[in-house]
């Protein structure tokens, strides 16, 4: 097992990388509109309603956007303040992961597969692009940890714990929190045949306890939407909150119903994963197959030290979300625990093994996926978005020391294994958190916009926008939303600024309209990043402009 100080070092390492992407401008669409929610509330002081924009909002319960409030109460509006809940939320997901390989297996593999939960590629992104799904897993895996303790322990402590992790997700994501959560700790119970431990009073206990915390989020829903039978909602009226997230929200979700659909591709996880969880992508993949083959072999009968917890999780939540028809890269978040500790689990095998060949391909694997990470950060820095910061140079050399160090140092494979894995975590998010990023979100108008607005002490309140195209960056930074005006309503408005594009701009020169003063800024959609844009030879053909002009 790798040494305390060496296993804290990357720990504090890859922490460090997510203190640094706190400070970073938040990403439209779904951060900055999450964020634009939960300020809403502050400002408003309304807890209990949702809106998204000037629409109703019903897709998600309220959890994540009371913790943002709160956050925004305490620390004031500010984007590092809105992610300050994902965050904790993360550290407790890492935590859980630790308890859950602990449980499962022992001391040692629980640490391991806290660092891999923490190193994963899409939960770094996940804490920077903060979604509902930072806080979901976060209390998903807490609730699965503790659950599965109380099957093994019969301690009244586990269940309360666990309910209140189930409550919180649940009132975070509603019934995919269920589901994540219940169909690990069916497996676990299915193959350990402990079906009595939830013939016991201390379920009826925890289903109160879960009852109880998920009140707040069932009074709001029914506050906002069962007491006012008469408001549309997606075109329907006579719309229940309560029936909605117990029993509509995930058929939406499966038949794309009032969210749209977006993918039919039955293979879409699988891909996607090969990339969210790395560096760990092949050892995960290997160690899901060991796992699954050495069940089969022993014909699923228990064995003791074994698990079934993580591989028939993984498998049945594969299978049901892959059926959906609304499909993200982050829905995979929910899944990334349950990895992290079956992957743990293989690589402690592994470190028992007197076998040398299946390390060093897996350590050759490590190491390619190091050189790629290496190559990208060279472009990202030398091409794509150049670099004139001396500041970066030290933090990069640094790490680019320690990284020399420990691919020539003579050590067991199973220690280079680890740290090759999370030092290419550290440089891959280092770069992208403190260079790219940053970079990147200067073409972003919104938030790029709100500074000019800030610079030129131009009134908040007197700017418009002819559209219902959202601008959540600018409303954000702003804090205050963008007013929506019909171009008839603003002929009667002198003294103003519209937020226009540059077709709104047609629009708006051949109504007659003419202004005094514009200002420009570079527009792309940053989410949806595509190789003419990476290359700055061809960048400004993709560009868009968005602009605020001054009607007298």
């Amino acid at each position: 097992m790798i040494s305390n100080t060496r296993y804290w070092f990357l720990l504090i390492l890859i922490v460090l990388v997510y203190v640094a992407g706190m400070f970073v401008t938040l990403f439209e669409n779904d951060s900055a509109q999450f964020a634009v929610m939960a300020m809403r509330m502050v400002q408003e002081n309304d807890f209990l309603s949702l809106f998204k924009g000037p629409e109703e909002y019903l897709d998600k319960p309220h959890m994540h956007y009371w913790l943002a409030a709160l956050s925004f109460k305490i620390f004031g509006l500010h984007d590092w303040a809105y992610r300050i809940p994902g965050i904790l939320a993360t550290l407790l997901g890492a935590y859980s992961c630790f308890g859950l390989g602990r449980l499962l297996y022992d001391n040692r593999v629980g640490k391991i597969a806290a660092l891999i939960f923490m190193t994963s590629q899409t939960i770094v992104l996940g804490a920077i692009d903060v979604r509902t799904d930072a806080v979901l897993t976060g209390f998903a895996v807490f609730a699965i940890w503790h659950l599965a303790a109380y099957i093994e322990k019969n301690s009244l402590k586990h269940m309360v714990l666990g309910a209140f992790g189930a409550a919180i997700a649940f009132s975070t994501k509603g019934q995919i929190a269920l589901l994540v959560i219940g169909l690990p700790i069916l497996c676990h119970l299915g193959y350990t045949r402990k079906w009595k431990m939830f013939l016991n009073w201390r379920v009826i206990i925890g289903l109160l306890v879960f009852a109880l915390f998920i009140t707040p989020m069932l009074y709001a829903y029914y506050h906002q939407f069962d007491l006012h039978p008469e408001k549309i909602i997606r075109g329907k009226g006579n719309r229940s909150g309560l029936f909605f997230i117990f029993w509509e929200q995930s058929f939406e979700r499966l038949s794309g119903e009032g969210v749209g659909k977006n993918s039919s591709d039955y293979f879409f996880f699988f891909h996607t994963f090969l990339w969210v969880f790395l560096p760990w992508t092949i050892i995960g993949l290997v160690a899901y197959w060991q796992k699954a083959k050495s069940m089969v072999k022993s014909k699923f009968k228990y064995v003791a030290g074994q698990e079934f917890l993580t591989l028939g999780g993984i498998t049945l939540i594969f299978i049901i979300i892959s059926f959906a028809q609304f499909k993200l890269p982050h829905y995979l978040n929910i899944t990334i625990p349950l990895f992290a500790v079956l992957s743990a689990g293989y690589l402690f095998g592994l470190y028992t093994d007197k076998k040398k060949k299946l390390k060093k391909i897996l350590l050759g694997f490590q190491y390619f996926i190091l050189g790629v990470v290496f190559i990208a950060a060279i472009l990202i820095y030398f091409y794509v978005f150049k670099t004139e910061s001396c500041y970066s140079y030290i933090w990069q050399s640094a790490i680019g020391v320690f990284i020399i160090y420990y691919c020539l140092k003579h050590e067991f494979y199973f220690y280079k294994i680890i740290t090759i894995g999370a030092i290419s975590s550290v440089l891959l998010n280092g770069v992208l958190n403190m260079h790219f990023y940053p970079s990147l979100l200067e073409y972003q108008a919104g938030s790029t916009m709100a500074k000019t607005i800030e610079k030129n002490n131009i009134d908040t309140d007197n700017i418009y926008k002819i559209s219902q195209a959202h601008t959540w960056a600018l409303d954000f930074y702003n804090q205050e939303p963008v007013k929506i005006a019909s171009v008839g309503d603003l002929k009667y408005r002198k003294d103003i600024w519209v937020y226009a594009s540059d077709k709104e701009l047609d629009i708006l020169k051949d109504s007659g309209f003419d202004w005094d003063r514009q200002l420009t800024e570079k527009q792309f959609r940053i989410t949806r990043l595509q190789g003419k844009f990476l290359n700055p030879n061809t960048r400004k053909k993709v560009l868009n402009k968005m602009h605020l002009v001054h009607i007298y």
